[in-house]
């Protein structure tokens, strides 16, 4: 791809600053290289970037933020989605956000949004996708705790109340450092032979069921290798909603195939439909964890709602509509 090409895509784009998480998967040297070779890349195409490390929770939401108001032209984010998940709380929750453009290289646990955007692993490859890709504005969830609504917090892929929100909630930050998306698998297993599956009341476009998870979707990816929503689209003003109502462990067990099949849609107690919004309200005495993008939010009651429009997303070429 020619400099021409690349400007035209992200015409108008000078300066930008490169949020990393130094400890987001692999070897901190070997990340810098990777990271300093995906700056000459975007330096070859004019885009001069500015790098920034996190050290420690929240960082990249202020760094992000930061960057809005110091008027950069474009956010970059190295991570997985916790980091991204940060970033994009950043730079929409900062007037005019909605209109910087935001870009991933990938790295991390379990990067959901490299997966949907078809990214791969490798910085420099990632950097020239996104020099050829298309700035489009997207649609982002907004989970909304009803007890304390101040802590509301944007997400972009995936969130989810019950045992997933149980499961990132139980997890030390320590061991997912160390053990990466192993840490969930092992947690999860762990809690088929602890957890209960409460119900909760699940209400969304005037349809309400007692449900024992909840997944909300933008994004056909879930985590790992597993596909749920898959009707999700990351450029419709929509979730795709799936509603476990099943309390057996041994069945929630039996999901797992039908997920490798793609079967799970079969299901006689899995529940799919789209809406913009859907309210989670656990029964007295009931503790529900519910997650956004793999990061524990709060107990229930919650909200989740789409908020069109709220943020530029520099989609590849392969995806870009």
């Amino acid at each position: 791809m020619t400099k021409r090409a690349q400007n035209k895509m992200l015409e108008g784009i000078h300066n930008a600053i490169l949020i990393y998480n130094p400890t987001a998967g692999g070897s901190s040297a070997k990340r810098i290289h990777r990271l300093e070779n995906a700056q000459r890349i975007f330096a070859k195409s004019g885009i001069e970037t500015e790098l920034k490390a996190t050290s420690a929770a929240g960082d990249a939401t202020q760094l992000a933020s930061r960057a809005v108001r110091d008027g950069h032209d474009m956010v970059i984010v190295c991570g997985g989605d916790g980091t991204m998940n940060e970033a994009v709380n950043g730079v929409a929750s900062e007037p005019g956000g909605r209109d910087v453009p935001m870009a991933l290289l990938p790295c991390g646990t379990a990067n959901v949004l490299a997966k949907e955007l078809g990214l791969p692993w490798n910085i420099p490859r990632a950097a020239e996708l996104i020099l050829g890709g298309t700035p489009r504005q997207i649609a982002l969830g907004l989970a909304v705790p009803l007890d304390n609504q101040c802590a509301q917090r944007y997400f972009i892929c995936v969130a989810g109340a019950g045992p997933d929100g149980e499961i990132v909630y139980r997890v030390k930050p320590e061991i997912k450092k160390r053990a990466g998306i192993i840490a969930y698998w092992f947690e999860g297993f762990r809690q088929l032979g602890k957890y209960t599956f409460p119900r909760f009341r699940a209400h969304s476009n005037e349809r309400g069921l007692d449900a024992t998870l909840i997944i909300v979707g933008r994004t056909k990816h879930y985590g790992g290798p597993f596909r749920i929503t898959t009707q999700a689209d990351l450029f419709e003003d929509s979730f795709e909603l799936a509603a476990l109502t099943t309390q057996s462990a041994a069945r929630y067990l039996s999901y797992l195939p039908m997920l490798w099949l793609n079967k799970l849609r079969t299901q006689n107690d899995v529940h799919f439909w789209k809406a913009a919004s859907i309210r989670c309200t656990a029964g007295e005495g009931k503790t529900i964890y519910a997650q956004v993008d793999g990061e524990s939010l709060c107990r229930l009651p919650v909200e989740f709602r789409i908020v069109p429009r709220a943020l530029t997303l520099v989609v590849p070429p392969a995806v870009a509509k």
